[in-house]
């Protein structure tokens, strides 16, 4: 292991992030412990409070998005590509807008623990291997991002320590990977929302006082700010100017806007995401939560936008590129130079919870897709008990928790940008038309969701492989192979309409075998939120609340 000072980051700012750290580690999981459910009521383990504020709910909302990538990832690419960096954060904004208008309310009103119960009462008769397939790309979906995060989290140390050695690698995944399967499998949704709300309010109050800093240093000028960060990109106005990473090619144009695709539309079907707006007990509770959600995470974007400008200016993109071609450095740079080792302390503190928040979220959707779905429904038949789907659940947080820690190990170099990204067209190309045609589309039915479902996944997944993330270029995870035929790093572009392509064509082969007054009662509750009675009697164990 390397000595703290061979790192890019002072020794100092590596003592005081580790206190943080363990501070707010401790204090959250007293917390969570607290407040985790204290019975057998499945539905507290999968939901939590479902009478918390439309703030609270929005944090949590907000944290559930908001990761590394956000604050480490998204400041570097603005540092380092300027009017494209920015760009890029607008699509987060416009993809939560796709949530409010379009998602949030005719999901939430189904009323379920997962999205596999929604499909269920959309098409009654083939649940079984609806929820199968369901389950196969929540769990693809939830451990790619996963491993994103555990992965991150050696490429944060590295900034203070420098290159680690393998035993120290290994000891910050099993670290940060069993603290995240404590607070899910202890805490279930209690324990993640209140790490979620934690979090969401330490990265609210991060970023807003180092943009404070780096504004009031231009005198709250913006041109100022603007100006002197083209000065400090040695490019001058062309670093203002679109075209700097995205706009060199047609290819390159393509490619951000296959990102862009993935992103905006992929938000809305994160297994994680659809988790937390099931949670709201009441219609008008979920809408202003969004609401909350969408200026929180608005305003976070705004800020990166200012701290990548910031470093820019203040750091200079030369010296950002010399110590991480990424630019995922950036803001650390940018926090030791503007507020020494106190802020970079804080800073660094806030990457690592928000690695941690975000795998909790996605963990816990996981586990509850394999407890709910697949064991409950599909090997118990609606069976369980509620004491028998809870331990399922949490043993399954185990499982999922150690196959993301040994996965992290085995991608160590890979670009955690493109593992989070794939997880996003995934969650698009698979996920999100099974979701639209269900709850907007009478004749939908099993084969077009089954369709939807696996030829999404597979689309997405052969062509990351038969990219450039892959092979042919130096920084493709093999790089002296060449099989890279689709020239795009994301397959937004091509993977999403397949999706929705392949979702009516099976929906036109195939036959509705359902009632035609499935669609009708569940239209209703969709869109008013109400439950016919005969329909309350068919619940499964623990799904009233």
């Amino acid at each position: 292991m390397l000595a703290a000072d061979d790192g890019v980051i002072g020794g100092t700012s590596l003592k005081l992030t580790f206190v943080l750290f363990v501070s707010v580690v401790v204090v959250s999981m007293f917390s969570a412990l607290i407040t985790a459910p204290q019975g057998d009521e499945i539905s507290d383990f999968y939901l939590g409070n479902r009478t918390m504020s439309p703030l609270r709910n929005g944090l949590a909302m907000c944290g559930d998005y908001l990761s590394a990538v956000t604050l480490l990832g998204s400041t570097g690419l603005v540092a380092l590509t300027g009017f494209d960096g920015l760009l890029y954060l607008l699509g987060t904004v416009v993809a939560w807008m796709m949530v409010m208008l379009m998602i949030a309310e005719p999901l939430r009103n189904s009323g379920k623990f997962t999205l596999g119960d929604t499909l269920a009462l959309r098409l009654p008769r083939s649940q079984r291997s609806v929820r199968i397939a369901l389950a196969a790309c929540t769990l693809i979906i939830c451990v790619l991002y996963i491993v994103a995060q555990l992965v991150g989290s050696i490429a944060l140390l590295t900034q203070f320590i420098g290159q680690p050695s393998a035993t120290t690698r290994t000891m910050c995944v099993v670290l940060i990977g069993t603290l995240i399967v404590l607070y899910v499998a202890l805490g279930g949704m209690p324990g993640a929302t209140f790490l979620q709300i934690v979090k969401a309010v330490m990265l609210i109050a991060g970023v807003a006082v180092t943009a404070v800093i780096v504004l009031h240093r231009f005198s709250w000028n913006i041109d100022g700010l603007l100006g002197a960060a083209a000065d400090g990109s040695g490019m001058g106005q062309r670093f203002l100017e679109p075209g700097l990473r995205y706009g060199g090619s047609t290819t390159s144009k393509l490619d951000f806007f296959s990102l862009q695709i993935a992103i905006a539309l992929g938000l809305a079907a994160l297994p994680h995401m659809t988790m937390r707006l099931l949670a709201p007990r009441a219609t008008r509770v979920l809408r202003r939560s969004v609401l909350w959600a969408t200026g929180l995470v608005g305003f976070v974007c705004f800020a990166a936008g200012v701290l990548g400008l910031g470093a820019t200016a203040i750091v200079g993109r030369e010296s950002i590129a010399k110590v991480d071609a990424k630019g995922d450095a950036a803001v650390l740079l940018l926090a030791n130079s503007i507020g020494g080792a106190v802020l970079t302390a804080l800073i660094s503190c806030l990457a690592f919870i928000t690695l941690m928040a975000v795998a909790a979220g996605l963990m816990l959707a996981a586990a509850s897709s394999l407890a709910h779905d697949l064991y409950g429904q599909v090997i118990r038949k609606g069976k369980a008990s509620q004491t028998e789907e809870l331990t399922a659940a949490r043993l399954s947080a185990v499982v999922i928790g150690v196959l993301g820690m040994l996965l992290a190990l085995l991608a160590y170099g890979t670009n955690t940008a493109n593992l989070g990204f794939l997880a996003f067209a995934i969650a698009a190309s698979a996920i999100l038309p099974t979701m639209v045609y269900s709850l907007f589309w009478r004749h939908f039915n099993a084969r077009g969701a089954l369709l939807s479902l696996y030829g999404g996944l597979a689309t997405s997944v052969l062509l990351v492989i038969c990219s450039p993330v892959v092979s042919s270029t130096p920084t493709s995870f093999y790089p002296d192979a060449d099989f890279a035929f689709f020239p795009l790093q994301n397959p937004g572009i091509v993977s999403v309409p397949a999706g929705f392509l392949l979702g009516w064509l099976g929906t036109m082969m195939g036959r509705n075998e359902e009632s035609p007054d499935v669609y009708e009662k569940f239209e209703v509750r969709s869109m008013l939120g109400t439950e016919p009675q005969e329909e309350q009697q068919q619940e499964p164990v623990g799904a009233r609340q």
